[in-house]
């Protein structure tokens, strides 16, 4: 009997966090669902911030995925609003590791590669290729929804390879793997 996994992929925003969940049973997929949570109206980064945690914990129990696929932050030229994005990351992040789902996490390059062949390819050409994969009957508004959902065809398409990105099982995970990033404080005794 094939196995069956669920992969929740997530696109993390503070405007609006796509998400997407399909079902594997051994080597085919199937699209279970894609949708978005607004944040637009509200003014409170923090508000904004606990909702995210919110909703990604109830599509984690509802759902009861298997492992979490999430885009990475892009590196951008304004300070803030990279920022603002790296905190709904880490916020969807824990989440997932809150309820210890594996969490693997892809660059949008390595995304839009896995799903079209090209790392350059648009939202719109995205989208389109995972309708015609996934036959999905229609694409929603915003393609943030499809983001997310192509997230989760990545980490399928990318499994049982040897690097596929980042993976965190829990915290200790994370921290082990981010040893490196982790600011050491200042010895008051060098540099004088």
């Amino acid at each position: 009997m094939s196995k069956e996994q669920i992969i929740l992929g997530i696109d993390p925003g503070t405007t609006i966090m796509g998400f997407g969940l399909i079902k594997v049973v051994g080597k085919k997929m199937s699209f279970l669902q894609l949708n978005e949570l607004q944040l637009k109206k509200y003014d409170d980064h923090y508000l904004k911030l606990k909702l995210i945690f919110e909703r990604t914990v109830e599509l984690i129990d509802t759902y009861h995925p298997d492992e979490i696929a999430i885009e990475a932050p892009f590196f951008g030229k304004n300070v803030q609003s990279m920022l603002k994005l790296g905190r709904a990351q880490g916020v969807a992040m824990a989440a997932g590791l809150s309820r210890e789902v594996p969490i693997t996490e892809y660059s949008p390059k390595k995304i839009k590669m896995a799903i079209t062949g090209s790392g350059n390819a648009s939202k719109e050409q995205v989208a389109k290729m995972l309708q015609s994969l996934l036959q999905l009957k229609e694409l929603p508004k915003n393609l943030d929804s499809t983001d997310g959902l192509a997230a989760a065809v990545c980490h399928f398409y990318n499994q049982g390879r040897v690097e596929v990105g980042k993976n965190y099982s829990g915290w200790s995970a994370f921290v082990k793997q981010n040893e490196k990033r982790i600011e050491k404080p200042l010895n008051p005794q060098k540099g004088k």
